[in-house]
């Protein structure tokens, strides 16, 4: 039973359980929100403004969301107390609730408070970040053919550099690491030859389990089964050409994941071109299915080539039977690429992409780079999702320079809305949303961020006009 020190919860509704790591949901779910700061006072209004319209619409008096206001941020510290950014009310209520949804939330730069967005998704162990980037039709974009783009960028969330492990230059216990890595573990290591970290050093470490990253990869090859063709395709992104023992690792995991967790419904991209190979000419030698597979396969050893050779065979006696005949192009393909490649790709072969599973500061970094692709932060929603909990956030900043001026673009925290109502299993309601949005921007009834870009420039709608002209497309 969960005790509030300043929070009055609904008098109706019911809480939403996680079994087994998913949502049991009822008809009339009590949902925590947090307004967010800065531009959090205009588009959240907005936001509740259309998630109950489509409910209503799409369910009538059968189903309800019970809204529950709670604190984090500036708001917060108004009602706690100076210093008090994530109250322990905030943390019982999405603790005993299951699911909330944020407008933005302020992370000073440098020193100061630790990242509220970051302590929420360590506190409740949200490990998967989900970002879709899609295009909507009259979105300006920088970019010829952003239609091209329709991906979801799976974002490890609590492990890797933002795990907020690192010391100052000038910190005295970050010192003291600093001369036994360099006089003890860098030597005993062997082969770091004579490298040394340079003196007055910030230092931070960079932490990749196998345990944290296949569960994140887990959700995103589970959620690649749910869609269909050739959208049933996972890329493992990371730089383990250079970070061998963690970003490295990362995709390896992930390929021990999907060829034993989920053998019956998953080829990797290397097992595709052999069995590809093999459909295609039944009476294909085994070694010329390697040279096809390899391009490089005349210059390298005997004993490489035998290695080649023998993967061949394998792949076709151990899955050509179960995946073989063409039936490995319904399952989920798993492959993998390094991080700066895909930035380049994303944009020149968008179209190649569905499913980009990622470490945590690649994920930050591409899922940004496609949203821009798509048209900006304003229309790229956010979630984060773990076992016992699941948080729907804006992906943009608290601009507080517009706030209280009615003009910002609340598409994000509304699209994120969706989000919350497809994990709800209320998919109807969120393509009326889906559909209200598309079609207010090919309307031009959008807000000033995109009006001031289209040619010509049309007059752009208010915060929560935007939200009325949304509903009115239902």
């Amino acid at each position: 039973m969960a005790h509030f020190e300043k929070l009055t919860p609904p008098q109706q509704g019911t809480a939403i359980r996680f079994v087994n790591g998913h949502p049991e949901v009822p008809n009339d779910p009590i949902i925590p929100f947090i307004r967010g700061d800065g531009t959090g006072v205009d588009i959240w209004p907005a936001t509740k403004t259309v998630l109950d319209a489509a409910v209503k619409k799409a369910y009538g008096e059968q189903r309800r969301i019970e809204w529950f206001k709670i604190y984090a941020g500036d708001e917060a510290c108004e009602l706690y107390g100076t210093y008090q950014y994530l109250p322990n009310d905030t943390l019982e209520a999405i603790r005993k609730y299951g699911i909330a949804i944020k407008g933005p939330l302020t992370t000073p730069v440098g020193g100061g408070i630790r990242s509220l967005n970051v302590a929420l998704r360590q506190i409740f162990d949200l490990y998967s970040c989900v970002r879709p980037c899609r295009y909507y039709p009259g979105t300006p974009s920088p970019h010829k053919r952003p239609e091209d783009l329709d991906v979801i960028v799976y974002r490890e969330n609590t492990e890797d550099i933002y795990m907020g492990i690192e010391w100052e230059a000038s910190d005295k216990v970050g010192i003291q690491l600093l001369n036994y890595l360099n006089n003890e573990v860098i030597p005993a290591n062997g082969k770091l030859g004579k490298r040394q970290i340079p003196s007055f050093s910030g230092l931070g470490i960079k932490p990749v389990s196998k345990q944290g990253s296949q569960r994140h990869i887990r959700k995103a090859i589970q959620h690649a089964l749910r869609l269909e063709g050739k959208k049933r395709h996972v890329t493992l992104v990371h730089k383990g050409n250079i970070m061998k023992f963690t970003e490295g690792a990362f995709r390896d995991w992930g390929y021990e994941l999907a060829t034993s967790e989920f053998r019956d419904v998953c080829i990797t991209e290397r097992e595709s071109w052999i069995l590809s190979n093999s459909d295609e000419n039944p009476e294909l030698s085994i070694e010329k299915n390697a040279r096809m597979i390899d391009p490089g396969y005349e210059s390298l050893t005997p004993e490489k080539k035998e290695v080649i050779c023998t993967e061949v065979k394998r792949v076709i006696d151990s899955i050509g039977p179960s995946h073989g005949k063409h039936k490995w192009k319904e399952m989920v393909l798993i492959d993998d690429r390094i991080a700066d490649s895909i930035f380049q790709q994303i944009q020149t072969r968008p179209q190649e992409y569905s499913i980009l599973a990622t470490l945590n500061l690649n994920g930050d970094y591409i899922s940004d780079a496609a949203a821009a692709v798509v048209g900006g932060l304003g229309m790229a929603p956010g979630a984060n999702i773990g076992d016992k909990a699941a948080i729907f956030e804006a992906t943009h900043g608290t601009a507080p320079k517009h706030a209280g001026l009615n003009r910002i673009n609340p598409g994000s925290v509304i699209l994120s809305g969706v989000m919350m109502l497809e994990f709800l299993g209320w998919q109807e309601a969120a393509n009326l949303i889906t559909k209200g949005i598309s079609r207010s921007i090919s309307d031009k009834h959008v807000t000033y961020d995109l009006a001031r870009l289209m040619e010509p420039m049309v007059d752009p709608l208010t915060c929560s006009g935007f939200a009325e002209a949304v509903i009115e497309r239902f």
